[in-house]
């Protein structure tokens, strides 16, 4: 892998693993467009250059969303510390630390259990552009699935103050709330499917508005993609990473910054917007896709 390449990747992976897009998808996609085929071939292989180049960007994505949430981390974890203490839930900030755990247990356990088999059968360039049309469709689905009376009265049940979108307080979420947006996350492991759209569209289906899906979207995305990350990191450090710990570095420096610009951007973004744009791209290019490459 050229440091060109490790440029190239590394942006995209910055900006679609935030952007309901599918950072795991592009990162089959764009290589193939490109004509790097043995990068291609690399994704879906059982142990390969690219897995470990990959973990860098992982690591490089986490970290960026906790430098933005920093206050937000500061108080979710000071909140979780003090449960452990008190051994009682008492504030919104130890509330959110204890929905996120609950949200990020189930696909933490079928990511360990499924992840590498899933990904050696279908990331490859046609599974992935099919993927990506589903994607735009789940997108396009939450739209109109939050228009439904049963949505709007759970928005209604705890409105927001001040807020441009009528929607629910996040922490007037429950445990259920939060396993369902969680699991969501499960799709995701196909390459194609967004984590931050699954999870944007079921947040949306539980009444909140598109600032605050997007904001619990960033942050149980967080803790899983930094495990990941870490949890590979053998691979980097191992012979998997000989030869390019310094492609993965500058790919970890270009992701981050970009991934620090994209949630910047998505969190105003939400403010006023919906995931249509968003919709309307993967199913573009999901099938431009399946059209060259299938």
């Amino acid at each position: 892998m050229s440091y060109l390449q490790a440029i190239i990747i590394g942006l995209f992976q910055g900006i679609t693993e935030l952007f309901p897009v599918s950072s795991l998808g592009h990162s089959v996609l764009i290589p193939e467009w490109f004509g790097w085929h043995n990068v291609v071939a690399a994704q879906s292989a059982e142990e390969s250059f690219y897995l470990a180049f990959l973990v860098a960007l992982h690591v490089a994505t986490a970290v960026a969303l906790l430098v933005f949430f920093r206050a937000e981390w500061k108080r979710i974890i000071t909140g979780f510390l003090q449960t452990l203490r008190s051994r009682k839930i008492e504030t919104v900030d130890q509330r959110m630390a204890w929905m996120l755990i609950i949200g990020s247990i189930p696909v933490g356990i079928v990511g360990l259990l499924f992840e590498h088999t899933l990904r050696t059968v279908f990331a490859k360039p046609t599974a992935a552009a099919l993927f990506l049309m589903v994607n735009g469709l789940i997108l396009f689905g939450g739209e109109l699935f939050r228009r439904r009376a049963a949505v709007r009265a759970l928005a209604a049940a705890h409105p927001q103050h001040g807020n441009l979108e009528p929607g629910r307080r996040i922490d007037s979420l429950t445990a259920r709330d939060a396993m369902t947006v969680g699991s969501s996350q499960i799709a995701a492991l196909f390459a194609g499917i967004s984590r931050s759209g699954v999870t944007m569209v079921t947040g949306l289906a539980r009444g909140l508005d598109h600032e605050d899906a997007a904001k619990f979207s960033f942050l149980l995305a967080t803790p899983i993609i930094l495990a990941a990350g870490l949890y590979k990191i053998p691979d980097l450090l191992g012979p998997n990473g000989d030869g390019i710990r310094g492609q993965a570095i500058v790919g970890a420096i270009t992701a981050g910054l970009a991934s620090y610009v994209a949630v910047k951007f998505l969190v105003r973004f939400f403010q006023t917007r919906t995931l249509t744009p968003f919709a309307i791209y993967c199913l573009v290019f999901g099938a431009l896709s399946y059209l060259r490459f299938g």
